[in-house]
């Protein structure tokens, strides 16, 4: 690989790569921004000097482990991050200081959270999504999960002000374009792809769709582009948030995620003779994620405002359903074209932005394959508009609907051996503890009949961060 300041600075395959390309002064790279989910999918992250690097490559860097804990900093305890040599990018800008001369690079990398005694970290959800991995390639010779995830976001005029700043809708209208270019041309630099952008349903509301890749560089990719939206949209004196539902009256931020699962170089959803050119495979993993789309919801939709997103009369996929036209279901399967067999995939559309993505894309994975171990029967496909039918209608074609609120979405999820499987004890009861903590601050701001409605707490409390 080039040494020079014109190599694009990611697409590195081992560590001395990255060595030889942080060591070269033409490249200007002085620190390495070291980044890591906590409990809830936020980012985390400390910086150190390029000269540290390689000592990080061979022992890691020790932290404080009560950082990835969430909102319920239980306990203190020292854990170390090994940086993995294939997540490094460098940032597409340079940093100036007031000092003329002080100008330099920054790279970030992601790794693997281990315990002092060298053990992966249980509350690690990067090795929550890699044991899930593991197990699809052990259990069932799957070689690679991939996910294209349709990320929405708000645009307003700052992280305390929930007003629209465009009266723009669907593929209309609207402001901000030139933001959602800059945010693909900054992360094309980085070698992150992106298929479209358009103005979303909602004023202010904008959506960026990524090319989509294996699971595990998408969650990488997912928190670098979380990060790379607000950025520029504060470069632009605005602030741009992924709080599911910020708006009453609007339509709230999902994030559709398509997905497929491949083996010995083919797509094992398709199958050109079955119904809808679905494999049994692929039938019996929707009628997984079907199965289990109650208990696994507080993953999906993990925060108290997700469920404001979730109700009748705003696109939302509130009935456990699957179809391929219909968009109130919460499986929809894009129709076949003759040619495009390797594009056959599934689209869920339950889960939103503010989502722990690798959490997210661990748990829908495991649903699945449930579905797939057990041979789960898929119920027929529903193209009628579920928002316009009967309750007598809905039962005869036994849909159920996701949890009204995150509260009873914990009750579902306490009780599934399937997450606490997927997630292991100790991220499990910390996950639920973070939860119900949260329920409870709400509970002691908010009345009842808010259930529906985003009260001001939720503005104040959910916007600043999300």
């Amino acid at each position: 690989m080039s040494n020079e300041l014109t190599a694009p600075g990611y697409g590195f395959n081992d560590e001395e790569e990255v060595l030889r390309f942080v060591s070269n002064p033409k490249n200007k790279v002085e620190f390495i921004r070291i980044i890591f989910p906590d409990i809830l999918g936020r980012p985390m992250d400390f910086t150190i000097p390029r000269d540290e690097l390689e000592k990080a490559f061979t022992s890691g860097k020790g932290f404080d482990g009560s950082s990835v804990e969430g909102f319920v900093r239980i306990e203190e305890s020292d854990l170390v991050i090994k940086p993995e040599a294939t997540t490094f990018r460098l940032l597409p800008w340079e940093y100036h200081g007031f000092y003329p001369e002080n100008s330099w690079r920054e790279g970030i990398m992601f790794g693997d959270i281990l315990t002092p005694e060298g053990k992966p970290y249980e509350g690690d959800s990067r090795y929550i999504l890699k044991k899930t991995l593991h197990y699809s390639r052990q259990e069932f010779g799957v070689e690679a999960f991939m996910v294209g995830p349709e990320l929405e976001f708000f645009i307003f005029p700052s992280e305390f002000e929930a007003k629209p700043l465009d009266h723009g809708g669907y593929f209309f209208g609207g402001r901000h374009g030139e933001i959602r270019k800059e945010i693909q041309l900054l992360l094309k630099k980085m070698g992150i792809a992106s298929e479209y952008d358009h103005h979303e349903v909602a004023n202010g509301q904008h959506e960026i769709d990524l090319r989509y890749t294996n699971a595990l560089e998408m969650a990488d990719i997912g928190m670098i582009f979380r990060y790379m939206v607000k950025k520029v949209a504060r470069m632009h004196n605005l602030y741009a948030t992924f709080m599911p539902k910020p708006l009453n009256g609007q339509n709230g931020s999902g994030m559709h995620v398509h997905q497929s699962l491949w083996k010995d170089g083919k797509n094992i959803f398709f199958d050109y003779q079955n119904g809808f050119h679905l494999s049994a495979f692929a039938q019996h993993y929707i009628a997984g994620l079907m199965v289990h789309a109650r208990e696994i919801a507080p993953v999906l939709c993990q925060w108290v405002n997700s469920y404001k997103r979730l109700i009748v009369g705003y696109e939302a996929p509130v009935y456990i359903a699957w179809g391929q036209r219909n968009r109130s279901a919460y499986i929809r399967v894009p129709e076949y074209q003759p040619g495009k067999e390797k594009a056959t995939r599934i689209e869920l559309r339950a889960p939103d932005p503010a989502c722990n993505l690798y959490l997210a894309f661990a748990t829908m994975l495991r649903a699945g394959l449930e579905g797939v171990k057990n041979k789960y029967p898929l119920l027929p496909p529903v193209e009628e508009n579920i928002y316009q039918m009967s309750p007598s209608r809905q039962k005869k074609l036994n849909i159920k609907t996701l949890p009204r609120n995150l509260e009873e979405g914990i009750r579902l999820m306490e009780k599934s051996s399937l997450l606490r499987e997927t997630l292991g004890d100790h991220l499990f009861e910390k996950f639920l503890a973070n939860k119900k903590w949260e329920i409870d601050e709400y509970k002691k701001h908010v009345s009842n009949e808010f259930d529906k409605q985003v009260s001001d707490y939720e503005i104040k409390k959910y916007l600043p961060f999300l």
